[in-house]
C-alpha cells in the first residue's frame, strides 16, 4: 500500500508539473506557425504570402520574441497584418519600435487598434508615428490598396470594438476593388455587425475574402476546445476558421461556405503574448500565413 500511494503521489506532481510548465513556459515560448492556402494556391505555385501577427502584448524583448522576428524574417511575407493589442502599456510603446526594428523595413506592415491601446492610454499620434518610422500603416476605420507583383490586394482596417469606435461603414468609405480584400477587426464580436453591414443592398458589390480577427488569446486557458473564461469583446468565437473548411492534410481553406451562409469567413488568432495572467494551456502562441 505505501508503495501504490508514493507511486500515486508521484504521479500527481509529475503530471502537476508538467502542467505547470507547460502553461507558464512552453506554450507562450515557442510560437506556432499555421499555414493556410487560400482558394486554388497550391504549396508549389507563385502566391501572395500575408502574415497575421495579433495581440504581442509586448513587455521586453526576449528570445521568444526575437525568434519570432527571424522567423517572420525568414517568410519573407508580401505584407505583415497586426491586428491589434501590440502593446498594452503606454510605457512599452518603445518596445514596439525595438519589435518592428528587427524585422525587415522592406516588408510592408499594416495594423489595427486593440482595446488594450485605448484601456492604457497610448498616445495614438505617437504610435502613428512609431508604426509610420517601421514601414507600417495605421487604419482607423479605413482602408488601403497594396500593389505586388502578383496581385493587388485591399485592407480595410476597423476600429476597436470595445475601446474605441468601430465602423466598418466608415472603414469602407474608400474602398477600391482589388484582386483580394481581407478586413481587420480586433475583437471578433464586431464580425457580426460587418456581416451584417455586408449583407446590405449598399454594400452587396463588396467582396470580402475573409476577416482576421484576435482578441481571445484562443481562452488563454482552454481544455480540449472548451475556454472557460473569453474577454468582453469576444461573441461566441475562440480561435480558428468560422464558416469555413480547413483540410488538416493540405490546410486549404474553402471558400463554398462564404456564399452558402451569405457572409465572409473568419480567422481568429490565439495571438503571442498574454493579458491578466501570464499563463497559457491549450492555447498555444501563434502566427498565421495566408497563401493567396
Amino acid at each position: 500500500m505505501p508503495t501504490r500511494r508514493k507511486f500515486l503521489r508521484s504521479a500527481f506532481f509529475i503530471i502537476t508539473g508538467g502542467i505547470f510548465t507547460d502553461a507558464f513556459w512552453f506554450e507562450n515560448f515557442f510560437i506556432e506557425t499555421k499555414n493556410f492556402y487560400w482558394g486554388n494556391t497550391a504549396r508549389d505555385t507563385p502566391n501572395l504570402k500575408l502574415v497575421q501577427v495579433s495581440d504581442l502584448h509586448l513587455q521586453k524583448i526576449n528570445y521568444p520574441i526575437r525568434q519570432l522576428a527571424k522567423k517572420i524574417n525568414n517568410l519573407r511575407p508580401d505584407l505583415i497584418l497586426i491586428t491589434g493589442d501590440a502593446i498594452d502599456k503606454a510605457s512599452k510603446i518603445n518596445l514596439l519600435d525595438d519589435f518592428l526594428n528587427l524585422i525587415d523595413k522592406d516588408i510592408k506592415k499594416v495594423a489595427i487598434l486593440g482595446n488594450w491601446e485605448y484601456w492604457s492610454g497610448v498616445d495614438l499620434a505617437v504610435l502613428d508615428i512609431v508604426y509610420k518610422k517601421n514601414n507600417t500603416e495605421l487604419l482607423i476605420n479605413r482602408s488601403i490598396k497594396y500593389s505586388f507583383q502578383k496581385a493587388t490586394i485591399s485592407i480595410t482596417g476597423v476600429d476597436d470594438f470595445l475601446g474605441g469606435n468601430a465602423d466598418i461603414n466608415a472603414a469602407l468609405e474608400n474602398h477600391s476593388e482589388s484582386d483580394y480584400h481581407i478586413i481587420l477587426n480586433h475583437c471578433p464580436q464586431y464580425s457580426d455587425r460587418i456581416s451584417e453591414t455586408l449583407s446590405q443592398p449598399a454594400r452587396k458589390n463588396i467582396n470580402v475574402d475573409f476577416i482576421l480577427s484576435g482578441h481571445t488569446h484562443g481562452g488563454q486557458i482552454n481544455f480540449f476546445g472548451f475556454a472557460p473564461f473569453l474577454p468582453p469583446g469576444s461573441g461566441k468565437y475562440v480561435s480558428g476558421w468560422y464558416n469555413a473548411v480547413v483540410s488538416n492534410q493540405l490546410s486549404v481553406v474553402s471558400q463554398y461556405l462564404q456564399s452558402a451562409f451569405g457572409k465572409p469567413v473568419m480567422y481568429v488568432s490565439k495571438g503571442i503574448g498574454t493579458s491578466i495572467f501570464p499563463v497559457r494551456f491549450g492555447a498555444r502562441a501563434e502566427i498565421a500565413t495566408f497563401n493567396l
